[in-house]
C-alpha cells in the first residue's frame, strides 16, 4: 500500500507542532523533512534544531532529505537530531558508497535521491545497499512546482531495475504530487508520495489528506 509523506516545508512554521500532531491523528506515518543549504539548491530551509524540536511530539518516521553539498559531513548530527531515514543526493556527494555505509552504520535507513535528469544507471553498483531511492519529479529547491511528465517513465524503469535485485527497496517520488497525478505515480511503481502544498494548502490538512487518499 502506497503512503503519503507530507513535506513540512509547506507547513505553517508558527504552528508546526500542532500541524505535525494533526498529521499523526490522520494516520500519517512518515514526515518528509527537506533540508536546504542555499548551495546545492537555490533556497535555504532549516536544520537540526527544527528536527530536534518536533522529535518529542511524534513517533512518525522522519524522512530527512538532505539537499545540501557534502552531506556526509552532517549525517551523524541529523541522526542524533532524530532522523529515521537519511536521503542524500547522488549529485551532491563525492563518495556515495562511503556515505551510504556511514548512514547504515548509524542504525538508520539509507536513501539516494536523483534529480530529474540524473539517470537511474547511476545507481547500478550501489542499489542493493539502499533501503529506498528518491526520484525528484521537479527540480529541487522550491515547493509548488509542476510534476515533470518524463519522470513517470523513470519511475517505471527504476521499478524494473529494483525487481531484478529481488530486494525490498522502496521508491519515493517528490515534486508536484497532487490529486491529479498521485494514482498514476503509484501505477508507475511509487511506494511513497511526498506531498507539500497538496497536504497543507489552506490549513485544510484533514480534508486534503482525505482527497489524496481517495485519489490513490
Amino acid at each position: 500500500m502506497a503512503k503519503i509523506a507530507p513535506s513540512i516545508l509547506s507547513a505553517d512554521f508558527s504552528r508546526l507542532g500542532e500541524q505535525v500532531k494533526r498529521l499523526g491523528d490522520k494516520g500519517i506515518e512518515i514526515l518528509h523533512i527537506d533540508v536546504m543549504d542555499g548551495r546545492f539548491v537555490p533556497n535555504i530551509s532549516f536544520g537540526m534544531p527544527i528536527i530536534k524540536s518536533i522529535r518529542p511530539l511524534t513517533k512518525q518516521i522522519f524522512d530527512v532529505h538532505l539537499m545540501i553539498e557534502e552531506p556526509s559531513k552532517y549525517i551523524e548530527e541529523f541522526v542524533k537530531a532524530g532522523a529515521d531515514i537519511i536521503t542524500i543526493h547522488f549529485e551532491a556527494e563525492r563518495h556515495i558508497d562511503r556515505a551510504v555505509k556511514l548512514i547504515k552504520s548509524l542504525g538508520v535507513k539509507a536513501c539516494i535521491a536523483l534529480n530529474p535528469a540524473t539517470p537511474i544507471s547511476s545507481l547500478e553498483y550501489i542499489l542493493e545497499d539502499l533501503d529506498m531511492v528518491l526520484l525528484m519529479t521537479v527540480n529541487p529547491g522550491f515547493g509548488g512546482q509542476k510534476y515533470i511528465p518524463y519522470c513517470s517513465n523513470k519511475i517505471k524503469d527504476l521499478k524494473e531495475m529494483i525487481n531484478r535485485t529481488n530486494k525490498n527497496i522502496l521508491i519515493e517520488v517528490d515534486g508536484g504530487i497532487d490529486k491529479t497525478n498521485i494514482a498514476s505515480a503509484i501505477e508507475c511503481g511509487a511506494d511513497i508520495l511526498v506531498a507539500g502544498s497538496a497536504v497543507f494548502n489552506n490549513d485544510a490538512i484533514e480534508e486534503n489528506i482525505k482527497t489524496l487518499n481517495e485519489a490513490m
